[in-house]
């Protein structure tokens, strides 16, 4: 695995994580009650984003 690729995928679970603490901060105080198989979906489908964003925006290294 390539080095572009690895730091792509770390960004992804970077993604993953800070969704996943910004929705228990947001069920711990107070908010409305989601699903977590919802949740863990939507964190899945944001570290997919940020790994595709991540590695098209890497520059090429020599």
């Amino acid at each position: 695995m390539d080095a572009r690729t690895r730091d792509a995928l770390a960004w992804g679970l970077v993604g993953v994580f800070a969704f996943l603490v910004l929705a228990l901060g947001y069920r711990l105080f107070g908010g409305r009650l989601v699903p977590w198989p919802a949740v863990l979906a939507v964190a899945l489908a944001v570290g997919g984003i940020v790994t595709g964003v991540a590695h098209a925006a890497a520059k090429r290294r020599v």
